[in-house]
Parts: C-alpha cells; sequence; structure tokens
C-alpha cells in the first residue's frame, strides 16, 4: 500500500504500475491516492500505507520521524531546481506583479501540510515580501482560485503551472524558488520529496521490500531513458491528461545508492530550515533516513 498525491512527481510509482514493474516481481501493490503529502505521512504513521511515492513531502515525512523516530526509510528523492522544474510562484496571467517582492502584503495560497507552508513564507522572507500571510488550498484548487481572484498568487508544484498556462489563466512569476531562496543556489537539487517504504515492513517483509525498491528503480529509469513513453502514464493519477502530457516538466530523481557528499549536503541543508522554523523539535540526520541494502 504506497500513498501518493497527485502531482507530477510521482511518475516513477505511475509507471511501474501501469507498466506491470510490480506484478513482474509478484508484488501486488495498490496505488493509493491522498489530498496531501501530511496525509501520506499520517498514513505510513497509522499503518495504513507501507510507504510514500515520490513527491510525498520529505519534511512532511520528517515529522513523521520525530512523532515516530525510526518511521521509514527514503529509497529515492526527486531533487527539482531551476533546470528541473516542480515548485513554482503563479500570478493571473494579466497581473502586474513581476517580482516575488512585489506580493508584500497580498493573498497568496500555498499546497496543503507544513512542507508546503513553511517553504511558502520563508521564500516570500527571503525574497523581499516578509509578513505575508498565506493560506493553505487544495493544489488542484490553485488554478481555480487565481482565475476567479480569489487569490492574487500561490506558491505551488507541477503540474499546476503548466495547466494554468495552457488553459491561459495563469503563468509562472518564478520557478525552482526554494533552490534559489532557501539552497542559496537556483541549480542546487531540493530534495523536497521522497519515495520511502516504512522501517516495519522493511523488518517484517525484506525479500518483498528488495523486490519492491528493485521495480520502483525501474519506474525511475523509465522516465530517465525514455521520458515520452513515461508521461502517458500521468493520466489518471494526476490533473493531466491530452496535450499536457507532452508539456509538464519533470523533476529528475535519486536513488538511495547515488547520493554523493553534495546531495547530502543540500538535502540537510533544507531539513535544518524546519529544524530552525521550529517544525521539527530536533535536528533530523538526513544520512540516518536513507535506506541501506
Amino acid at each position: 500500500r504506497i500513498g501518493y498525491w497527485p502531482i507530477a512527481s510521482g511518475l516513477p510509482l505511475y509507471a511501474a504500475v501501469e507498466k506491470g514493474y510490480f506484478k513482474e516481481a509478484e508484488l501486488d501493490v495498490e496505488a493509493i491516492k491522498f489530498a496531501g503529502a501530511q496525509q501520506v505521512m499520517e498514513a505510513m504513521l497509522a499503518g495504513r500505507a507501507d510507504g510514500s511515492a515520490n513527491g510525498t513531502g520529505s519534511g512532511n515525512l520528517g515529522v513523521g520521524e520525530i512523532a515516530s523516530p525510526g518511521l521509514f526509510k527514503i529509497i529515492a528523492t526527486n531533487p527539482s531546481n531551476a533546470k528541473y522544474v516542480l515548485d513554482q510562484f503563479l500570478v493571473p496571467k494579466d497581473s502586474p506583479v513581476r517580482s516575488i517582492a512585489e506580493l508584500k502584503g497580498k493573498r497568496i495560497a500555498s499546497g496543503p501540510g507544513i512542507q508546503n507552508k513553511t517553504l511558502a513564507l520563508t521564500v516570500l522572507e527571503r525574497a523581499g515580501a516578509a509578513g505575508t500571510s498565506v493560506t493553505e488550498l487544495p493544489i488542484g484548487q490553485h488554478v481555480a482560485a487565481l482565475a476567479a481572484g480569489q487569490i492574487d498568487a500561490c506558491y505551488t508544484l507541477e503540474p499546476t503551472g503548466t495547466i494554468g498556462r495552457m488553459n491561459g489563466t495563469s503563468r509562472v512569476l518564478e520557478a525552482g524558488v526554494i533552490a534559489k531562496y532557501i539552497l542559496g543556489d537556483p541549480l542546487a537539487p531540493w530534495h523536497g520529496g521522497s519515495a520511502a517504504l516504512t522501517t516495519e515492513f522493511l523488518q517484517k517483509h525484506p525479500a518483498e521490500a528488495k523486490k519492491y525498491i528493485a521495480a520502483y528503480a525501474r519506474g525511475i529509469e523509465l522516465v530517465r531513458s525514455k521520458p515520452d513513453e513515461a508521461r502517458q502514464y500521468l493520466k489518471g493519477y494526476t490533473a493531466i491528461e491530452g496535450p499536457l502530457t507532452g508539456e509538464v516538466p519533470l523533476a529528475a530523481y535519486m536513488l538511495y545508492h547515488e547520493f554523493k557528499p553534495a546531495d547530502l549536503a543540500a538535502f540537510q541543508k533544507f531539513f535544518d530550515l524546519f529544524t530552525e522554523k521550529g517544525v521539527f523539535e530536533k535536528k533530523l540526520s538526513v544520512e540516518s533516513l536513507l535506506y541501506k541494502a
């Protein structure tokens, strides 16, 4: 039972299910859709999910780890930045706003959950719009809220920006904002989402866990090597279908054994923000959370 929320970066799970990679490994994998990353984490805490797909907020998982130490191990992340776009601020297409600093005092929305809201507030603060409040809103409502004039801008994740651009209602104000404003380098890897398995599942079903990780890695390889083929599997799992499938930018992916010191450092800097902001009650070591075969 793998929890996901309907954003583009969950593609390796969608592809692995639809291509039959799990079935070939003699596994019965149920992909369970949740309204947000926080709900995925809560399902893992409650034993209603055995893991998370890519796109599940790493910060949300960190909150679960503090609530229940040893809850999970990360098998892959989906690093994004200005090149591999996932995160962005959107405004209505005809908005006069040209920089995040100009959003000061305006009506801003973010995706649901503590990770999205904390990051939105921090980017606003560091980009010159400190003191601006943020309202949580389901990600599927962002484009409609912009079009209806209910909000002036939103911090969101793909495919929202592509949907808004293609239906002519919104435009990207700035993309790759977490790498730039949180990590200090527009091309730094922001490991904002993670695929994970619960430690309980890993311990109770070690053989199946290894098969699952290998099949999931096949999903990642498909996205890396044949992105055009993989894109079709966004349909049904996200709001993306038709011409949209060829337009949505794809995140990069990094398996647990591919991390280099610079990747760990960037991931740790991201987690340290949550300690600094009081979201994490204590410092979490990223390295200790990675799966080790």
